[in-house]
């Protein structure tokens, strides 16, 4: 009987899922969450080993005796050095596309709680200021109608696409920043060069897997060629942006307003510049987080391990069988 190991999995399931299913296929022992200091004691005896955000290093898989596949319970596998798991033919696996309508989701909830800033005006009734008005309708801050804007989304993947049709649906004119503009061609969607998007674009949405290339891309100077009415949404990766330079540029009105799930430090320190920053909205990295979504992310991580142990290869990511 294989031994696995889940190092974190309260996020994925803290209490509304059931791990029966990843149960009957070994013995499994289960954390809730694990520091790092932890990881290569907890993982000692596991054949398998799921990790969600727990960070597994070469000099852990090398000290792994019996490891033979880790699986990521998430979409983003660089909590996993791969070389060292492939050097020591390890697969590992994730699990793709499980949070795309999720995040689509949160992506517009994002749009229009800056649109309308509906929490504040809610907040605003509940303290007496309706019933003492001296008007039948009154706003504190100006409302933004999404028909007719547009919208520049970078990356088009599914989630990309996901977050185009609803556009589309709101009336928004669409332009997208995108690596293979024919192969993903929409009905409605314009493809622009990324200076473009930026400079065009009424809310700007980046939806890009994040890699040396484009870190901290989102920087002082692209935030400079922005309409200093424009929004900047991020569910995407918080290293995209570099993120003082967001709380400056929100600080001295080169922009609007920004919209964000991720930060680069999760959780965030308590001064952040940005958590303080005016014109910001800021969910704890709750895309992905649905029960809908997460459901299908245990799904799949349990079906993943199990076509593993048929000798099946499915979402491997190192090709290592």
């Amino acid at each position: 009987m294989k031994n696995i190991v889940v190092l974190d999995g309260y996020a994925l399931n803290p209490g509304d899922l059931d791990w029966a299913p990843l149960q009957a296929l070994g013995k499994v022992t289960i954390y809730d969450r694990t520091p790092a200091e932890l990881v290569a004691e907890r993982a000692k005896d596991a054949h398998i080993l799921l990790t969600n955000k727990a960070i597994v290093s070469a000099e852990t898989i090398n000290s792994l005796p019996f490891l033979e596949y880790i699986g990521v319970m998430a979409t983003g596998y660089n909590v996993v050095d791969i070389p060292a798991a492939t050097a020591r033919k390890i697969p590992v696996t994730n699990v793709p596309a499980y949070s795309t309508a999720s995040v689509a989701q949160l992506t517009f909830a994002l749009i229009l709680e800056l649109c309308f800033q509906t929490g504040l005006h809610a907040r605003s009734v509940r303290a007496g200021e309706w019933a003492s008005s001296v008007d039948f309708s009154y706003w504190k801050t100006p409302l933004t109608e999404l028909d007719g804007r547009t919208i520049g989304i970078v990356g088009f993947g599914q989630i990309g696409q996901a977050v185009a049709k609803i556009a589309l649906a709101f009336g928004m004119k669409v332009i997208v920043s995108h690596k293979h503009p024919e192969r993903d061609k929409m009905e409605g969607v314009t493809f622009v060069d990324q200076a473009t998007c930026f400079r065009e674009a009424d809310i700007v949405s980046l939806h890009c897997p994040l890699n040396e290339d484009n870190r901290e891309f989102v920087n002082a100077g692209l935030l400079k060629t922005m309409k200093k009415t424009a929004l900047l949404i991020n569910t995407s990766r918080g290293p995209l942006v570099r993120e003082a330079d967001l709380a400056e540029a929100l600080k001295e009105g080169v922009i609007a307003g920004a919209g964000l799930d991720v930060l680069s430090t999760e959780p965030p320190a308590a001064d952040h510049p940005l958590v303080q920053a005016p014109g910001t909205v800021i969910t704890p990295h709750i895309a992905w987080a649905t029960q809908a979504a997460r459901g299908r992310l245990m799904h799949v991580t349990v079906e993943n391990v199990r076509q593993y142990m048929l000798g099946n290869s499915q979402n491997n990511i190192n090709k290592i069988q």
